[in-house]
């Protein structure tokens, strides 16, 4: 069946660095385009990154210049390497494959697949 498998998260000092994988299978994850949500406790599952097939990239404006989403098709495995983390960035991060045939890359709905997540947690 698809899977994602989310990994690398963890505890960090404020300025340190993270680099998140998401291992996938069974998903035609060459063609598909592949975001980054979190979710803080309390809060709404946000947007923080998306990868079109091409390797197009789009960020929310609060990663922006941080935070790098990257994959490697040979390997079936979508990367976002986090830098300069601050203590909001804390949060469970959730892989997804976008729906074929959606428009936009913020919605949580135009995804399909989803991992289970990662706790990354950053401290003051």
């Amino acid at each position: 069946q698809v899977q994602l498998v989310e990994s690398g998260g963890g505890l960090v000092q404020a300025g340190g660095s993270l680099r998140l994988s998401c291992a996938t299978s069974r998903l035609a994850f060459s063609i598909a385009t592949m975001g980054w949500f979190r979710q803080a406790p309390g809060k709404e599952r946000e947007f923080v990154a998306a990868i079109g097939s091409g390797g197009s990239t789009y960020y929310s404006g609060s990663v922006k210049g941080r935070f790098t989403i990257s994959r490697d098709n040979g390997k079936n495995t979508l990367y976002l390497q986090m830098n300069g983390l601050k203590s909001e960035d804390t949060a469970v991060y959730y892989c997804a494959r976008r729906m074929a045939g959606t428009n936009g890359f913020f919605t949580p709905p135009n995804y399909d697949y989803w991992g289970q997540g990662t706790q990354v947690t950053v401290s003051s």
